[in-house]
């Protein structure tokens, strides 16, 4: 197993890297969390991968760290999720957000990715909730925080009305989960309010 690697940065695209090490040159997928993440082409680079191994190919996967590979394996363990979906989700959501998401059933963000339709999305709130162990100490898992940052100041202006902090998350994730704008956090909390 190839856990680790690092080397120089060759080639790279929203999809792939190319990275030389020990005189080899490596092409491994990455999510666009991590593509975001990575230097400029010529300079060190060190990815923490996965090596999945099928009948006919060998591909390399590298994440920027361990939870977002942590994740990923997790996620290819649920059926009819594979590697390229599983890049795709994380290409979507911040580990974070998809521990929210899976830890409070709400498929309506995984909808959102291309790819993951409503089936796929409440077989992964299904076969991963609950499963996520130690990486779900990571997460925040208050659904509008984890979200959206106006979703944390409307939570906590509703908390500073009178509401309990679970009244105004489910206000509030109502309220995000329903509006595909975005809103700013006086048109949230109104809109919240109204939901109440």
């Amino acid at each position: 197993m190839i856990a680790q690697l690092e080397g120089k940065l060759i080639e790279k695209s929203p999809s792939s890297v190319v990275i030389t090490a020990g005189g080899v040159g490596y092409q491994v997928s990455v999510p666009l969390t991590t593509f975001d993440k990575l230097p400029a082409t010529g300079e060190q680079v060190s990815l923490f991968t996965y090596l999945h191994v099928r009948e006919d190919i060998l591909q390399l996967y590298g994440f920027s760290s361990r939870e977002e590979r942590a994740t990923f394996e997790k996620m290819i363990s649920v059926s009819g999720v594979g590697p390229r979906l599983a890049l795709a989700i994380l290409g979507g959501l911040s580990v974070e957000q998809l521990i929210a998401a899976v830890e409070t059933s709400q498929t309506a963000y995984l909808n959102r990715i291309p790819g993951v339709g409503k089936k796929t999305a409440e077989r992964i709130v299904l076969e991963l909730k609950g499963k996520l162990g130690e990486m779900v100490a990571l997460a925040e898992i208050s659904v509008p925080g984890a979200f959206e940052p106006e979703g944390r100041e409307a939570v906590a202006a509703l908390v500073s009305l009178g509401f309990s902090k679970t009244q105004a998350e489910k206000a509030v994730f109502k309220v995000l989960e329903a509006e595909s704008d975005k809103l700013d956090i006086t048109e949230l909390v109104r809109r919240a309010l109204a939901g109440m």
